[in-house]
């Protein structure tokens, strides 16, 4: 059994690297579609189903690893900006503000799948126009929900955070790691012993 991580982030792939180094990467081509009325905590595990179940029906035999990180501020989804102007938008809502960074993680084997969400809670400094108008000028913010990465020049920004620090870069390293232990365990085919005659 391989295991396949269904995500083209980079910063995943890095992360993932700390779990185990034998895993290959077979990004999702799945729609990234909420249904309608979807509660917004339900969001990120929904998600990552939706990219693991899309690989896993490709590789029945592997273990499949699908991701979504979303960035939640006052039960509003904060995604990767449109644009500049979008960008800075989502910077001023966040200044002063605490939110929450969920990344869901699905599981799959075949049929058999677990799905779990990990949430931190990030703080950011009160922030001034100069200051978001120059975290943005570095370009970083336009890939990344909620405009901003931790793991980058977005950290300046951020004043606490509380939970797993890996989660809001995109990955729960250590639940990922403990989930995929407990799954290979659930999951593996028992050994057929045959009697000799």
């Amino acid at each position: 059994m391989s295991i396949i991580l269904a995500s083209g982030s980079p910063r995943r792939k890095e992360l993932m690297h700390l779990i185990t180094e034998d895993f290959t990467v077979h990004p999702s081509d799945a729609e990234e579609a909420l249904p309608a009325g979807m509660p917004v905590m339900m969001a990120a595990a929904f998600l990552a189903d939706v990219k693991a179940k899309s690989v896993a029906a490709q590789f029945p035999e592997d273990l499949v690893i699908g991701c979504d990180t979303v960035v939640v501020l006052e039960d509003q989804i904060m995604g990767k900006p449109k644009d500049r102007e979008d960008a800075f938008r989502m910077l001023r809502q966040l200044s002063g503000e605490t939110h929450t960074v969920m990344t869901g993680v699905a599981l799959y084997r075949g049929t058999q799948t677990s799905v779990f969400t990990s949430e931190t809670e990030v703080t950011f400094y009160t922030l001034s126009d100069e200051e978001i108008h120059a975290y943005l000028d570095t370009g970083e913010p336009f890939d990344k929900a909620g405009a901003y990465g931790i793991q980058g020049k977005g950290s300046l920004l951020v004043r606490e955070i509380r939970g797993d620090y890996f989660n809001v870069v995109g990955l729960p390293v250590a639940a990922l790691s403990r989930a995929i232990t407990q799954f290979e365990r659930l999951t593996a085919k028992p050994r057929i012993h045959l009697k000799k005659p």
